[in-house]
């Protein structure tokens, strides 16, 4: 009965090695990664000056060497606290401070009474010259301004109290993101054109007409934002507004659970809110004996950014394990030896080109869409899936560190080759929060 068993284990010991190799090949890399960014992540800090009357962080190389930007300033601080708790340094970590909420506080600077905030800042702004007169058709601030306040306070040990003077104009904001960018028959907000969206020619609002475009990535970050502005009127002693807030949330999760989610293909979808409207004939009409009763159209196009009802705690378990198994895990659509393509490779959009003004969401791989993936993964219990996530980016990350001294905007996908913008940081930095989870090391997260 012995040699059966031992010629098992023989023929099966080298797919165990393999597979040993392959679960532990980004040890290989978590060195090189703590040890450039640990030496330069100061390289971000940009000092008060200009319109700018706080100091604040950037994301790092050439392109964006001293602007201030949305998301991107919000996620970086989500690194920027991770290598702070890496290091242990006291003195470092306090004179982040003012780094971090001078991001904060330099966009509620220009902010005012209708609640519009740009998306960056430079230090030659002039509010009357940038503030637009047609608010409402043009983007503004993506809602995760009161996410990144949130963060801030929880490592504050709850106290708002720096954010005080300033939360009127935060409440400003996020109500003009209720009050004007949200679609009242479906409950979901809408981007007003395709400008400056973050994932930039992504299509579903890519040339789509202006207001249509319900999209799943703008109705996660806008749940998590009210979610942010709940706790923060909380934390200030506002409690008789922090539920209003709070129902604001309930109310866009019911809306996304039954808009967004599609039971045939289990995924979370943009819609279309580009439909006609009904309304009463006043004569005969084609339509009148039954005209629609739904109020938008999903569309069926298979982006990374469904996988955020994970992040945003949206989806249900049961929806997480089918988005997991049937999208997650497919290698003909999502998931790629590098990480998530940000556009299924069925679609027919699919495109790796190079492209800056729009930057490219059509397929290659970014390190936000992965963190964020991954964040989800982790939320829900899939370890499994999550470990794997993790050490692809890690790979990824230590293979363009070891070869070129830098990391860079986006990745192919099955080689990992980079195809854009050489010394990008910004938010590639939260590898470091997957290396301390994968560590089981203290991990910073974002609210």
């Amino acid at each position: 009965m012995k040699k059966p068993y031992l010629l098992f284990i023989t023929l099966l010991l080298p797919f165990i090695l393999l597979h040993s190799q392959e679960n532990t090949e980004w040890k290989n890399y978590s060195l090189i990664i703590k040890k450039t960014i640990y030496n330069d992540y100061k390289g971000m800090y940009r000092e008060a000056g200009g319109a700018l009357k706080f100091p604040f962080i950037t994301p790092g190389s050439d392109q964006y060497s001293d602007v201030l930007w949305d998301w991107d300033s919000w996620l970086t601080n989500i690194a920027l606290r991770q290598i702070l708790s890496d290091t242990g340094n006291k003195n470092d970590s306090k004179e982040a401070l003012k780094y971090e909420q001078g991001c904060v506080l330099n966009f509620l600077e220009f902010s005012g009474i209708d609640g519009w905030i740009p998306i960056s800042l430079n230090r030659d702004a002039e509010r009357d010259k940038i503030h637009p007169k047609e608010i409402y058709r043009v983007n503004m601030h993506k809602p995760c301004l009161a996410q990144h306040a949130a963060f801030l306070t929880q490592l504050n040990g709850g106290n708002a109290e720096w954010l005080r003077s300033k939360f009127y104009h935060l409440q400003t904001f996020v109500n003009n993101y209720v009050n004007h960018h949200r679609d009242r028959a479906t409950g979901l907000y809408y981007w007003q054109n395709d400008v400056a969206i973050g994932v930039d020619n992504d299509p579903c609002t890519f040339y789509r007409p202006e207001k249509s475009s319900g999209s799943i990535l703008l109705n996660c970050l806008m749940y998590k934002e009210l979610e942010a502005m709940s706790y923060l009127c909380d934390a200030l002693n506002l409690n008789e507004i922090a539920p209003q807030y709070k129902r604001n949330a309930m109310d866009l999760k019911a809306a996304i659970q039954k808009n967004c989610w599609d039971e045939r293909d289990g995924f979370f979808y943009s819609v279309d809110l580009n439909l006609l409207p009904v309304k009463e004939p006043d004569t005969f009409e084609r339509h009148s004996g039954m005209p629609r009763d739904w109020d938008c159209l999903i569309m069926r196009i298979g982006v990374w950014s469904g996988f955020l009802a994970m992040w945003a705690d949206i989806a249900t378990p049961e929806q997480a394990e089918r988005m997991v198994k049937e999208h997650f895990k497919n290698k003909a659509t999502f998931n790629a030896p590098y990480g998530i393509r940000t556009l299924s490779k069925m679609e027919k959009m699919y495109n790796l080109k190079a492209t800056g003004n729009p930057s490219s969401w059509l397929g290659p791989v970014w390190g936000i869409s992965n963190y964020m993936i991954w964040r989800g993964l982790v939320n829900y219990g899939f370890e499994k899936e999550a470990d794997e996530l993790a050490s692809k980016t890690i790979i990824l990350f230590g293979k363009d560190f070891k070869r070129f001294g830098a990391l860079h905007e986006y990745y192919q996908p099955e080689n990992g080759e980079p195809i854009l913008n050489s010394g990008f940081q910004n938010w590639n930095y939260l590898v470091l929060n997957m290396l301390a989870w994968m560590e089981k090391r203290p991990l910073l997260k974002e609210f």
